[in-house]
């Protein structure tokens, strides 16, 4: 709930209270019903057991499907210890699959709640999805998880990563490896951890040298919205202009406008403005909107324009994403999420671009 309102994350009950005061919304009922719509389709051989009203119960009903419901809540007052509770009481009742939904906290317990008892699959609906264990998007989470209840999956381990969310707000990443999950795996419907490249003196050129290109092509009187990133942090420090390494800051004429911005105040600092946006791919994930930018929403998208998107990157950070598989948006909008697919250029150095395919 945390992300549009740059809390990059809702773990705790005091950072939840204050999201809800800056006007956060829950987006997991409407990730997660995305994803059991998938399996409605296999209602007929599959059975579904749930927890009892916002965790899981209202979701299913929604798509059609008849729950078994077990356990018992507090209704609208759940917390982390109430999905290991859930996550326990699946593995008493035999169950092939946990589907979950949330990001790399609910992960965490939902690891430490089973020990690789029962598999697990997540659907990514948190600000922090660093885990390897969350499939691209909610629907590719909710055909994985019928293919493989009919068989037709296998399984793998996967990392259960995750960072110290105060940390995280000061602009530090702090990850941490907490453990495996088993998951089905399909290498086209299934994230990566997230990971860094290397800091090398390589790496910090080709960030320099990318930076020196971008620059040279800014206008003047236009505002430039830049991502997370060292990449993008490159641009302002050639700059000389401050920029926060994890949040969503905003520039024009060489000059701060506003930092650490969140979804309402991107959208009217840039109201009928002129605006270009610098965003750059997350580490081995590939995700260019969707995870640790959840401030740049379908509607700064849409203001900003797919045209006027600058997309940077290493050859090296590319490398990492891997051979064969495409840069990635999962914006919550499938209307946003299939503008923005197809091919576009990626700035990699100076005078040097590729093209890169957009999937979601």
């Amino acid at each position: 709930m945390g992300g549009r309102v740059g809390l990059k994350g809702t773990d705790g009950k005091e950072v939840l209270v204050k999201a809800l005061q800056l006007g956060a919304t829950p987006v997991s009922p409407v990730r997660a019903t995305e994803a059991l719509r998938e399996i409605a389709h296999a209602a007929d051989q599959i059975e579904v057991l749930t927890y009892p009203f916002d965790m899981g119960e209202q979701e299913a009903r929604s798509c059609g499907l008849t729950p078994t419901v077990v356990g018992s809540i507090v209704r609208g007052a759940t917390a982390g210890v109430d999905t290991m509770n859930a996550a326990r009481d699946m593995v008493q009742h035999q169950v092939d699959l946990i589907l979950f939904a949330g990001g790399d906290g609910t992960a965490r317990d939902v690891c430490e709640s089973i020990d690789q008892k029962v598999p697990a699959l997540g659907i990514p609906t948190g600000v922090k999805v660093h885990s390897a264990v969350f499939a691209i998007n909610p629907r590719k989470a909710g055909e994985l998880a019928a293919r493989f209840l009919q068989g037709e999956v296998s399984l793998r381990e996967a990392e259960v990563m995750d960072v110290d969310e105060e940390a995280f707000r000061e602009g530090r990443l702090s990850a941490r490896l907490y453990g495996y999950l088993k998951i089905p795996y399909q290498k086209e419907s299934v994230q990566s951890a997230k990971g860094g490249s290397f800091a090398t003196l390589d790496e910090k050129t080709s960030q320099d040298l990318i930076a020196e290109y971008v620059i040279e092509k800014m206008e003047n009187d236009c505002y430039y919205i830049l991502g997370p990133g060292t990449t993008v942090k490159a641009v302002a420090d050639k700059l000389g202009v401050t920029k926060t390494l994890l949040g969503v800051d905003l520039i024009k004429n060489r000059e701060a406008v506003g930092s650490d911005l969140n979804e309402q105040q991107l959208l009217k600092l840039i109201d009928q403005k002129k605006v270009r946006m610098i965003v750059s791919p997350i580490g081995r994930q590939g995700f260019i909107f969707g995870r640790g930018n959840p401030q740049i929403s379908p509607a700064v998208i849409s203001k900003v324009g797919k045209e006027n998107i600058v997309i940077i990157a290493t050859t090296n950070k590319l490398s990492l994403i891997g051979f064969g598989r495409p840069l990635l948006v999962d914006t919550g909008d499938i209307e946003t999420d299939q503008m923005l697919s197809g091919y576009t250029r990626v700035i990699t150095g100076y005078n040097e671009e590729t093209v890169a395919k957009v999937s979601h």
